[in-house]
């Protein structure tokens, strides 16, 4: 018969470590990616009558600034000007100010795709059981 015992003395606690840290681990390289929020802006008219700005015009004003874009896309009667990093809003708004003539208004967009991420989720567990 095989001696288990002495192979395997030390506290259970002990093999519990690794599995622990592994998972810890993961659930710190992962969280940034779920919880990721995208930067982005909305512009739309204010007035009756104005049309959306040409977003190849926008997005050379604000590439000869140094703000990055990932994206311009239209949207629900406005544009959605998605950044590359947060840290640009503040500046891009400054810039979409000078460069657009009154009567457009310029928010911070909410981020798509942490609201197509975890609806997924949610919907996958309320179909299990």
């Amino acid at each position: 018969m095989i001696n288990l015992k002495g192979r395997f003395s030390r506290p259970v606690w002990h093999y519990l470590i690794l599995p622990v840290m592994a998972l810890l681990l993961a659930a710190l390289l992962f969280t940034p990616i779920i919880l990721r929020t995208e930067s982005a802006l909305k512009i739309r008219p204010n007035q009756q009558g104005l049309s959306l700005p040409d977003g190849f015009y926008l997005y050379q004003h604000l590439d000869q600034r140094g703000i990055r874009i990932k994206s311009i896309t239209p949207e629900n009667d406005s544009l959605v000007v998605s950044l590359e990093s947060p840290e640009q809003q503040e500046e891009a708004i400054e810039v979409l100010q000078d460069i657009l003539p009154s009567g457009y208004v310029i928010v911070l967009s909410e981020s798509k795709k942490r609201q197509r991420l975890l609806p997924a989720f949610r919907n996958t567990l309320q179909n299990v059981g």
